[in-house]
């Protein structure tokens, strides 16, 4: 077996926090970065100018399954392939909020008038709620609209490949082809996880001055992260996402705490070892976990890797 860091990422943990990142146990992992220097076998400019890009799995409000009033409508013809969508119709001051309710998870989703939202299905078969609420004073929503639906998905892997809300890929074009170069050549699903992983680390640096202004509700534009190569946590985590669920590569964007600091970390399917979910790496003596905003911000210390690499540290919530 190899024992390379390159050649045995398994799993990747991502520092997320929606409204910034903060510090753990007095540590500064997620300040600002100075220029990064390509520590690679390859550098960008020797990426495939044209490669070849795959067919996006793009959700669909197909029409067929559709609870709808005046002012929304939930389309639900696509709970087999791990998702549904909703639209609010009409322009509101008021704040809507999405609310997926699942077998064991609830999940709640701004939303904005206009364009189709996707949301996944993530806690896999049974039974869900979907409903739509308006904000109608301080804390307090009132239900629009819901509905209750059985979910049996053709695979486990359906909600954790196509684009939604929090990993929206499916029209970053940038995004997708930077992940096909970097995946030119590449067979298995840990070669393209370690190529997406490289560069991200050495690529993106921390966006201090977002983090300081960010609000509640921020969503990445992937393309433009990529072309910035800077961002917050969430914009760490939503580009690998969406980077290797486009090529094919099941991905879990995990939302909990890393002690008492809320962040995200991935998982990935292979078929040799199933969902990985703790371990990234080996490093000739033990398997550790690796975050790369921790990891780039951090430049790799041992006071960093000592934190991450104990699992202990970390408390899965949310699966998007």
């Amino acid at each position: 077996m190899e024992l390379r860091f390159y050649k045995l990422i398994v799993s990747v943990s991502i520092l997320l926090l929606f409204a910034g990142c903060a510090g753990t146990q007095g540590e500064n992992p997620t300040g600002a970065q100075g220029e990064s220097s390509w520590e690679m076998s390859f550098s960008e400019a020797e990426l495939p100018e044209n490669p070849a890009l795959p067919d996006i799995l793009r959700p669909v409000a197909s029409g067929l399954s559709v609870e709808e009033t005046g002012t929304a409508v939930i389309d639900y013809s696509n709970t087999v392939d791990g998702y549904v969508m909703v639209r609010v119709k009409e322009e509101t001051e008021n704040r809507m909020k999405v609310q997926v309710k699942g077998p064991s998870t609830t999940y709640t989703y701004n939303i904005s008038s206009g364009d189709w939202e996707t949301f996944p299905l993530s806690d896999g078969n049974g039974a869900y709620q979907i409903a739509l609420l308006e904000n109608v004073e301080g804390s307090k929503y009132a239900l629009v609209q819901s509905v209750a639906v059985d979910v049996e998905l053709t695979d486990e892997f359906a909600p954790f490949l196509r684009p939604n809300q929090y990993v929206d890929y499916g029209d970053a074009e940038q995004t997708v082809k930077r992940a096909a170069q970097l995946s030119t050549g590449k067979t298995t699903e840990l070669e393209k996880v370690q190529a997406v992983y490289e560069y991200v680390i050495h690529t993106l640096v921390y966006d201090t001055e977002l983090a300081g202004s960010v609000q509640s509700g921020y969503l990445p534009d992937l393309d433009k992260v990529l072309e910035a190569k800077k961002g917050i946590c969430f914009d760490y985590a939503a580009l690998m996402t969406g980077m290797l669920r486009s090529q094919s590569v099941p991905c879990k964007l995990v939302v909990g705490y890393a002690g008492e600091a809320y962040h995200a970390w991935i998982s990935v399917y292979t078929e040799k070892d199933g969902w990985i979910d703790n371990v990234i790496y080996f490093d000739g003596a033990a398997w550790k976990r690796m975050d790369p905003t921790f990891a780039s911000s951090g430049k790799q210390s041992d006071e960093i890797l000592d934190y991450i690499g104990d699992g202990k540290n970390y408390k899965e919530k949310y699966l998007y």
